[in-house]
Parts: C-alpha cells; sequence; structure tokens
C-alpha cells in the first residue's frame, strides 16, 4: 500500500503540471473504487482550475473553484502524468482529467480500493480528515507531543506509531525501519518510553520519512510515481522483509513477529 512517501512523491509529481490550469473534460470509465463517484462528476469539474494542490496524510486534496478533489490511492492507485501522448487506457485505467493545454492525469488502480471524492467545503471538515493527527513531517510532532499522547497507553509503541489519531502516514515499512533506528523494540509498551526515547523516535520517524521521498518512496508491487518511475527506497531497507539476514549493524539475525495484523521486523540485539 503506497504510504506517505509514495503520496508525497506523487503529490510533487503532479503538482507542477496542473496548478493553475483548467479542466475541460473527465472521463469516468469505473465509478466505483472503494466509494462509488459522485455520478456528476465530470459536470462538477467542468471549466474549474486547479488553485492548489496539498496532501493530509494519505488523501491528496486538489483545490477547485468551488470544492476539494480527494484521492486516495489505497493499495494499488497511482496517479500518472501524460502530455500529448498517452496510451490508450488500460482495463484498470479508471479516470483521467484532462486540462486545457492537453494535459493528462491518469487515474489507475487495479484493485480498486482507491477513492476519489468531491467535497464542496473545506476539505479538513471532512470526516475522512477531522479527527486525523499531527502531520509527521510538521513543526507540530515533537518529542513532548508524542510524550503527553502515549506516557499511560499499554499498547505496542509501533501500534501507537500507526494510529493515525496520534500521528498520521507512518505505515508499516516505515514504523519498522525508525523504531530500528531508534533502537527500540516494535512490541515495547508505549508507556515504558521516556522524554529521551520520545526524541530519538520522533527524529527517526522524520528521517526515515525524508528519505524516503528523496528516493521516490518503496517500490514493493504497484507503486510508480506520476511518471511511472519505481520508488528505491526499499534498497535501504535495514530490518523491513529481511527476516533470517544479518543485521548491518551487528550481524544478529533479524527476527520477524505479528503486531496488529502486520508483519513487524527487529534485531533482537540493536532494540531493547
Amino acid at each position: 500500500m503506497p504510504e506517505l512517501p509514495e503520496v508525497e512523491t506523487t503529490l510533487r509529481g503532479i503538482a507542477p503540471h496542473i496548478q493553475g490550469k483548467k479542466i475541460t473534460q473527465t472521463l469516468v470509465r469505473q465509478a466505483k473504487l472503494r466509494w462509488q463517484m459522485p455520478p456528476d462528476l465530470a459536470e462538477i469539474l467542468q471549466g474549474q482550475t486547479v488553485r492548489e494542490c496539498t496532501r493530509r496524510a494519505k488523501y491528496i486534496l486538489i483545490q477547485m473553484d468551488t470544492g476539494v478533489l480527494m484521492i486516495h490511492l489505497g493499495m494499488s492507485g497511482s496517479l500518472r502524468i501524460w502530455r500529448d501522448n498517452a496510451p490508450e487506457p488500460s482495463k484498470h485505467d479508471h479516470v483521467d482529467f484532462v486540462f486545457e493545454d492537453g494535459t493528462l492525469l491518469r487515474y489507475h488502480d487495479p484493485r480498486r480500493f482507491g477513492a476519489i471524492l468531491w467535497l464542496a467545503g473545506v476539505a479538513q471538515h471532512h470526516d475522512l480528515l477531522k479527527n486525523l493527527g499531527v502531520e509527521p513531517l510538521s513543526d507540530a510532532f515533537t518529542p513532548q507531543y508524542l510524550f503527553n499522547k502515549i506516557k499511560d497507553k499499554n499498547r505496542a509503541i509501533k501500534l501507537m506509531m500507526m494510529d493515525n489519531a496520534i500521528v498520521v502516514g507512518v505505515g508499516n515499512i516505515y514504523a519498522n525501519e525508525s523504531l530500528f533506528q531508534a533502537a527500540l523494540l516494535p512490541n515495547r509498551p508505549a508507556k515504558s518510553l521516556n522524554l529521551n526515547d520520545c526524541a530519538n523516535l520522533v527524529a527517526a520517524i522524520k528521517q526515515i520519512l525524508q528519505r524516503a521521498i528523496e528516493t521516490g518512496g518503496s517500490t514493493l508491487r504497484d507503486f510508480v510515481d506520476s511518471e511511472g518511475k519505481s520508488g528505491y527506497f526499499q534498497q535501504e531497507y535495514k530490518v523491513y522483509g529481511r527476516a533470517g539476514s544479518g543485521c548491518l549493524k551487528c550481524g544478529a539475525l533479524i527476527e520477524k513477529s505479528v503486531l496488529g495484523q502486520r508483519g513487524t521486523f527487529y534485531c533482537p540485539n540493536c532494540q531493547t
């Protein structure tokens, strides 16, 4: 599933090509994704100009004249920019947004777990966004903030990191990698972390996510960026997917367990 770095990579890829441009046509081939698209989406978007492109958690928010187009990539979705050279749509190319200069933004989603929603209002008021926690790369995500949120919680720290009500977008891959960098075991009770532990973890999360964005995210199965390129951060994994291999720091074998039904990878020697 695309996580925050993959969504941010997508956002940065499409924004320069559509911001300030007017939509002249919207072609919907498959309206039923995770949720049904508005039946009149093409009419709503006709003639509207893209004013701003932003991200909240894993949602891409495209601000139009009269509302916001919310896009979620789900498990296998991608957005691709074409400039006068778009191939014929494939089976899983569900929506095309055509702009006045010929630019085409195409939504591709084999599993159809993504979403394209329209909100005639402020995005932050939408039910999917209004209760979300802080952005991990923002100044609001501080050691003190994290400490205050987890200081009386018995849940495993990894599960707390992946709780979108606390901090958004830290998915399974980056939670594993951040905990390794912070030298913390994934199953440690959250309340056992002191403020210094929280400082190390916050710093690790920010560094791991920023590095993943710089390398175009991770490509495990379906993800490609707006130009069809794969991400490369998976080449830098220290623990994720490396069960049975030697730790790159100490040589001990990386172990795997299951937390919250997700594969969890860690070094039993480096992480405590």
